[in-house]
């Protein structure tokens, strides 16, 4: 858990993932740093593209890491 909370590229990864998995737009990335910015979108992309790929749900459920 701590670990976790130390990797902050990953965890805008994976935040960008779910914001992107929801259908939201890439204007919700929080982040001013350019290296976790970089990282949210990407999450956000792969997200977005699960989205339309229809992994949404239980079908998705194991895309998702415990945050």
């Amino acid at each position: 858990m701590r670990r976790q909370k130390r990797d902050m590229n990953t965890r805008a990864f994976d935040r960008g993932y779910q914001v992107g998995l929801s259908g939201r737009s890439i204007d919700y990335c929080p982040h001013a740093n350019e290296e976790h910015r970089q990282n949210w979108v990407s999450g956000w992309r792969e997200g977005r593209s699960d989205h339309w790929d229809g992994l949404t749900g239980v079908s998705g459920v194991h895309k998702l890491r415990a945050l």
